[in-house]
């Protein structure tokens, strides 16, 4: 990478993170907040899935929400329509990312979902998508552009979907019984374990 092209990327970066965070709806993020919170309450539990590259976010969000107090099961979204949505029941929340919003396995796999009963939660970027009018929550994770010259590879929209999911995390640790020691406990080995412990006390 030249460094004109480094230049006009870390710009498109700047831009684009700054304009996504001032659309951060916490009106849909305190309702995503609701509809698990309510899923607990019924011994429900949390879902999250995706395409493509939505997928990988999926899978790292899954982790994160499961290390800071709410349990979360990755459904990969392709093979959720040949059995795999065996894993969901009716009282669980799922969330469903796609840039798009238009995604045809994702729909298949969200209309199959709702057919048993459960709750979706869209992340998506197009808020005109039939995923974002087809979900109890919407939280838009959408950028202008990718950050180069062909406007395709997903770059950027991945940055937001993490970023708005994280927010969500933070909302819904809030809501949980989360202490240092829980955390320690998760995390018996590993840096971030070992530091854990260190603050609380624990050898």
């Amino acid at each position: 990478m030249n460094e004109q092209a480094l230049k006009n990327y870390t710009q498109h970066i700047e831009t684009e993170v700054t304009q996504f965070l001032k659309s951060i709806d916490e009106e849909q993020l305190n309702r995503a907040r609701q509809l698990i919170g309510a899923a607990k309450e019924q011994h429900g539990r949390l879902h999250i899935t995706g395409i493509g590259k939505p997928s990988h976010v999926a899978e790292y969000m899954c982790a994160l929400f499961s290390s800071t107090g709410t349990p979360c099961y990755f459904l990969d979204g392709t093979e959720a329509v040949h059995g795999s949505a065996g894993q969901v029941l009716p009282e669980d929340v799922v969330i469903a990312i796609s840039n798009s919003g238009n995604t045809i396995e994702l729909r298949n796999t969200v209309e199959a979902l709702q057919r048993m009963g459960v709750k979706i939660i869209s992340v998506t970027g197009n808020l005109s998508s039939w995923l974002a009018k087809n979900t109890e929550a919407v939280l838009f994770a959408g950028v202008q552009n990718e950050g180069d010259d062909t406007n395709k590879p997903p770059r950027l929209s991945i940055v937001a979907e993490i970023i708005v999911l994280q927010c969500l995390s933070i909302l819904l640790q809030e809501d949980t019984a989360f202490t240092m020691e829980k955390y320690a406990m998760w995390h018996p080995g590993g840096a971030l374990g070992a530091q854990a412990r260190e603050e609380i006390g624990h050898a």
